[in-house]
Parts: C-alpha cells; structure tokens; sequence
C-alpha cells in the first residue's frame, strides 16, 4: 500500500473515531453529569438511552445551514475544516501496541503536541468572520487560553522524551517502567489540567461560556458545522485520554496482549470520565484565575517534574 494511500485510509479512520466518540462521548458526559446531579440521563431512545445523541445527530444534519448575511463568507465556513483537521490528524501518532502506531514518526510526540495547536487558527477565524462581538471575545479567548496551556502541556510530556531520549510516541511507550507513575505523577496532573483547558473543557469553558458569550466563537454556526465544532472537542477528549494512557501508562502497563489492550482501554475511559467528572464538579473560572493557573502553577510543576526527570536519569543509568 502506498503512502498516499495508507494516509488517506488513516485519514478517513480518524474521522470516523472522531464522529464515534462524538456520538458516546454526548451520551456518557448526559449519564456522568445525570449521576452527579442525582438523575438518570437520556433513557426512552434505545437501551440506556444509547440512540438519544444518534437521534440529535440526524437531527443537527438535517437542520437548515444557516449563514448570517453579514460574515465573512468563506472563512466562516472554513473555521470548522481548520479545527477539525488537527485533531484528526492528532489520533495518527498514537501508539495503540508495542511498536505500533499508524504514524510512527520519529517526532510523535512532538506531533501529538503541536499539530493540535493549528486549531486555535480556527478558533480565532470562527469568532473573527462572524463579525459578532460575543464570537470575537470567545475567539480571542480560545486562543488565549489554547496558547498558554500549550507550555505546561508540552513541558510535563517532555519529562518522559528526557527519560527515554526520545520524541517519538512509539518509544516513549515502548519504554515504560512501572516506577515511571510514581515519578511522573506531577506531570500527569499538569498533562490532565492542561488538556482539559487545551480543549476548552469546563471549568476553563471561558471561549463559550453560555451565560455570558452565548456560545463564544460558535455562537454564529448551526446545523453540521456547529456539531463539527462539538465533535473535534469529544475527538480531543479521547485524544487526550489515549496518549496520555500510552505515554504515562505505557498503554496497558507494560503488559502485552489482549489483557494488556484491556487495561489500556480501561485507563482511558478513566481518564475521559474523570474529564467529565472535573467539568460538572467545579465552577467556571474567571480570565485572570485562568492565566495565574497556567503561568504561575502549573508551568512551575512541570519545570520541576522537568528537573527531576533530568536528575533521575543522570543519577540511574536505567537505560
């Protein structure tokens, strides 16, 4: 198979992951946030309620696409391509077995970390052509908020690139050692935080924040393009949990096999509903609370988590 051919392939799977775990990812966050408000959730469409997101979905197709007269036309319906492309691209790099990912690339990690921060252009330009006071605010927010957490995010990834001497995903992953969970436990919780403020997940949801900005940089979109915008942030959540259980956890703990593929899965659906967990427990932020987390707590955390893992590979010759 060509390499064309085989990114095109990866491409379309990508996608398909991203509209999955879309369709789940709505109806676990209704039954985590039901659980916690002491309700039931959606459960009179399908088993459980499974068929309620399907039913919104067609729903959302079928709905009239509308274009305010007054944006800018072709950015407008060129902002949601530009945030959902990069994290389609992010799932490509993702170490799924031992030596395996459907990249594998020899700056994976780096990859996984980066190409995501394209969509923060999207945010931007979807806030911006929208020529809406609320969207620009929310646009201006989200890249903002995307920007800064960026630095803590790619600083507590870094600590395992400086004990494996590697950058690539793949290594990193096929490196691990149990005694890595505890060292890096700092660094997990910066990865956490920040991924959840990377995708503009409550309680850092300050780019929508419905009771004040109506939706922020979205506020204009409807129809498909709305849920492509609702879609990359499920998509990023499972991004996310999948590297973080790969890179910290060395996908199933080191442990090879069906079992192994079991524990994996099972620490990222940890990770995801933790995730929901966070955003129905704990109270939106403001701006400024939002920034001093970032620059002042935790960008330090992950310079030390940095420093140690420095250290300990000086001083333990491991490898």
């Amino acid at each position: 198979m060509t390499s064309l051919l085989w990114g095109a392939l990866v491409g379309l799977v990508c996608g398909i992951v991203i509209a999955v775990a879309a369709l789940l990812g709505v109806w676990a966050e209704r039954k985590v946030s039901a659980r916690i408000q002491l309700r039931l959730g959606p459960q009179e469409s399908g088993p459980f309620g499974l068929l309620q997101t399907l039913a919104d979905t067609v729903k959302l197709v079928l709905k009239e696409d509308i274009t305010p007269t007054q944006v800018d036309v072709r950015i407008f319906r060129l902002a949601p391509l530009l945030v959902f492309v990069p994290a389609a691209a992010s799932l490509s790099v993702i170490p799924l077995a031992r030596g395996w990912a459907p990249f594998n690339i020899a700056t994976g990690a780096l990859f996984f970390l980066a190409v995501p921060a394209i969509s923060v252009i999207g945010v931007l330009l979807a806030g911006w052509s929208s020529r809406n006071t609320f969207a620009s605010i929310g646009g201006i927010r989200g890249a903002s908020q995307m920007i800064s957490y960026e630095l803590p995010r790619t600083l507590s990834v870094l600590s395992l690139c400086v004990l494996t001497g590697s950058v690539s995903a793949v290594t990193i992953h096929d490196s691990f050692r149990w005694w890595w969970i505890p060292l890096n436990a700092m660094g997990f919780l910066v990865y956490f935080i920040a991924s959840i403020a990377e995708l503009n997940r409550g309680p850092f949801d300050l780019p929508e924040a419905e009771s004040e900005l109506v939706a922020g940089y979205f506020a204009d979109y409807s129809g498909i393009r709305w849920a492509v915008f609702m879609m990359v942030e499920y998509g990023g959540l499972v991004a996310a949990a999948f590297f973080g259980a790969a890179v910290f956890f060395g996908g199933g703990l080191g442990i090879g096999g069906p079992v192994g593929a079991l524990i994996f899965v099972g620490i990222a659906v940890m990770i995801v509903v933790t995730m929901m967990w966070v955003k129905w427990t704990y109270p939106r932020m403001r701006p400024d609370q939002l920034m001093n987390l970032a620059w002042k707590v935790l960008t330090p955390m992950a310079l030390v988590q940095l420093l140690l893992a420095g250290i300990v590979t000086a001083v333990i010759p491991w490898h």
